[in-house]
């Protein structure tokens, strides 16, 4: 039942989660199944498994194999973790966790288009349904992609990366991983230097394709409406973007919102706060893990414990927290 990939940050996953007999956890980024079976060793509990690459699938069933009555996956993204508590019968978890990004599973399957380091159809759809990212480099228009590139992959060269891409598809659609990633580092030139010049906006486009950003706000929301009181949150983040998002989310929820001094921040005024922090700063991989795994050396993880006050309303925006796609122009220009 050894995973052959490496959960990051798993010691610290644990003691941040605190799995406890009879409790009830979501593995909500299942992938393949690290933390889930982690869990379901380190207490006699319940783990419920998420995913929305059916790829999941076959893992999913042997860990429910190996685990009879304690183990069961729902299909989807993880935003639905409400409706999985429901059908499982449950007012709430104990305890959720997110392993946010594409998994190392994802990356290493050339066929599914999201690295370039071999070539693949460009593809990048964690769902394997829907718009591909091949739809949206020969489909959407160089100001909405230098948005993309700008906004999601933090990528400073992005109008000029979306201007080339326009230039290179009017000759022949742009279909595979390689052909793109040429293009990009064409665009942006520069010196050699340890990261892929195509990196950021590879990254910005498969954010994008599958709106993650979107499916994280959704996601934080559902898991503050999904925890019983004393529930444990914990997030694991690998860039800025997904790392802003959950903190400014944490930190609104445990009543602390910009304005007040380094060592006294103003409470949010009033509403009982929702979470109470674990830690006010994220904590980071071992330097030890960072060696033996390349992929903990960006993570950032933060926790934080559910209180016994209400939820806070939910927002009208789908989005919330993140700026809608409408407006990624005007924050691009």
């Amino acid at each position: 039942m050894a995973s052959p990939h490496i959960p990051v940050m798993l010691d610290e996953v644990l003691a941040a989660l605190t799995p406890r007999d009879g409790g009830l956890y979501i593995d909500a980024t299942f992938g393949a199944g690290g933390y889930s079976r982690a869990i379901l060793e380190a207490a006699d509990c319940r783990v419920l498994g998420i995913d929305r690459d059916p790829g999941a699938r076959a893992t999913a069933d042997r860990i429910k194999a190996a685990y009879p009555g304690r183990f069961a996956f729902a299909f989807g993204p993880f935003s639905m973790l409400e409706a999985v508590l429901e059908e499982a019968g449950s007012s709430g978890a104990d305890g959720i966790v997110f392993d946010l990004g594409v998994s190392s599973m994802q990356i290493d399957q050339a066929e599914r288009g999201f690295s370039f380091q071999k070539d693949g159809p460009l593809d990048m759809r964690m769902s394997r349904s829907g718009p591909s990212a091949a739809d949206a480099v020969n489909g959407l228009e160089a100001g909405e992609l230098a948005a993309i590139f700008k906004v999601y992959g933090e990528e400073r060269h992005g109008r000029r990366v979306a201007q080339a891409i326009v230039r290179e598809r009017a000759e022949e659609p742009i279909t595979t991983t390689l052909r793109l990633a040429e293009i990009i580092a064409k665009a942006v030139g520069g010196k050699p230097s340890r990261i892929h010049p195509a990196t950021r906006a590879f990254q910005g486009l498969r954010i994008y394709v599958n709106d993650e950003l979107g499916e994280l706000s959704r996601g934080l929301v559902a898991a503050e409406y999904g925890l019983r009181a004393a529930g444990r949150l914990v997030v694991v983040t690998f860039h800025s973007l997904e790392d802003r998002l959950a903190k400014t989310f944490l930190r609104e929820r445990a009543g602390l919102v910009p304005g007040g001094s380094r060592h006294q921040p103003e409470a949010a005024p009033g509403r009982a706060p929702s979470f109470s922090l674990v830690s006010k700063k994220a904590e980071a991989a071992s330097e030890r893990e960072a060696a033996d795994n390349p992929r903990a050396r960006s993570a950032k993880l933060r926790a934080a414990v559910r209180t016994t006050a209400d939820p806070f309303p939910r927002p009208d925006a789908a989005l919330a927290g993140v700026p809608p796609y409408e407006r990624l122009l005007e924050i691009a220009s």
